[in-house]
């Protein structure tokens, strides 16, 4: 019989929405995917050749399982460089991406009795990692007229003596909405006040559009600093979602828990990748201004397309690579006879049916909406807008 939490847990939506298209895919048809969380761009040449070297120089074994010291420097680095941050080695772990450092955070932190607060919408995976800690998540609604931030009054009557900790992503998966500097404030002196834990999800942060410009809430308070665990990695900022490197950030205390969990687990991340990610992280960076370029006229052309459907609105993100439109409007109608009564059975006819990967909105805790990545090309882009377009069109 296998245990409670094994039969529980459901398999990641993104993922599985992933596989469906792949075997679609397999099957000769042409799907217009708009899925995938990963930069469709390759890796830095920089980037590889590092590894490679790697290889050849035999740097294949064995690592200190929370990292090499020189990529624990290179990470040191950047939060000192881009965010004006200060830590020590011991304040730094080296994990296999970003959801594994969010996951022994979770370990560390979280248990039975615990109440962890996560605003809504929110990444899949942060109900269950907290739930697979023994923990209750307790979801906070936020709406797009107040750009999906968590206002800190409403935030202030959740809180309870069982207030473990919050969750905040920034720029956010997956609406790409993002915090002020006087709302992170706000939410640190409340954290400071009922002593609680902040987990800033900030792994999107070089990816952000217009005059946004990224700030840690960690770096805004020495006291938010000591209270706060910043998880990050260089999947997102430099395509190497397959490399498996993240890496997080905290008070020397929790960092070591977290490191006593993953020697006893996965032990060391792959150490040909630890070197890829110091050379990313050190070296050249206008692989991220190229990103940055294309993604921004994706999201411009998604936003108009989407918005032109009558019934559709859609925020404009301001970083990520993700638009998150509401289709609400459409919810009970119905295609050939079936009715369209949630955006999961949105999501079944628009892949079904029309050959289009979306995401359910309710994975995300917020009914109604669609998750798109426009992680993909102007052509896939242009063609699902096409299709996505005429399958509204055919609802009675």
């Amino acid at each position: 019989m296998l245990s409670k939490r094994a039969r529980l847990l459901k398999p990641s939506p993104t993922l599985a929405i992933a596989a469906k298209e792949k075997a679609l895919k397999a099957q000769g048809i042409d799907i217009a995917g708009f899925g995938a969380g990963e930069p469709d761009f390759d890796t830095p040449d920089h980037i590889k050749e590092a590894a490679i070297r790697a290889i050849h120089d035999n740097f294949t074994r064995y690592t200190p399982a929370a990292g090499i010291d020189p990529l624990k420097d290179a990470v040191i680095g950047k939060f000192k460089r881009d965010n004006d941050l200060s830590y020590s080695r011991d304040e730094i772990i080296i994990s296999c991406g970003g959801k594994h450092s969010l996951y022994n955070l979770f370990q560390a932190l979280f248990q039975p009795g615990d109440e962890v607060i996560v605003p809504a919408p929110y990444w899949v995976s942060y109900p269950p990692m907290i739930e697979l800690a023994g923990a209750k998540p307790v979801i906070i609604e936020t709406n797009e007229e107040e750009d999906y931030a968590i206002a800190p009054d409403i935030l202030e009557k959740q809180i309870t003596k069982k207030t473990k900790g919050i969750i905040l992503n920034y720029p956010s998966n997956p609406v790409g909405s993002v915090y002020s500097r006087e709302n992170l404030f706000a939410i640190g002196k409340l954290a400071e006040e009922h002593d609680f834990y902040v987990v800033s999800d900030e792994i999107y942060e070089k990816l952000a559009y217009d005059e946004y410009t990224h700030t840690s809430i960690a770096s805004l308070d020495p006291a938010f600093k000591d209270r706060t665990v910043i998880c990050h990695g260089v999947s997102k900022t430099y395509a190497m979602t397959g490399w498996r490197i993240g890496f997080a950030a905290g008070p020397a205390s929790i960092i070591k828990a977290m490191g006593n969990i993953q020697s006893q687990s996965t032990s060391n991340p792959s150490s040909v990748s630890q070197i890829a990610a110091v050379a990313a992280l050190n070296g050249p960076q206008d692989s991220i201004g190229q990103m940055l370029t294309a993604f921004r006229e994706r999201r411009d052309y998604l936003v108009k397309e989407l918005t032109e459907i009558p019934g559709v609105t859609c925020y404009n993100p301001k970083g990520a690579f993700y638009v998150f439109p509401n289709f609400s409007s459409v919810l009970g109608k119905q295609y050939k006879g079936t009715p369209i009564d949630s955006s999961a059975t949105l999501t079944t006819m628009l892949l079904e049916g029309f050959h289009t990967a979306v995401v359910p909105g309710i994975e995300f805790g917020k009914e109604g909406y669609l998750r798109l990545s426009f992680a993909t090309s102007m052509e896939v882009i242009r063609k699902g807008m096409q299709r996505i377009k005429h399958a509204v069109a055919s609802l009675e």
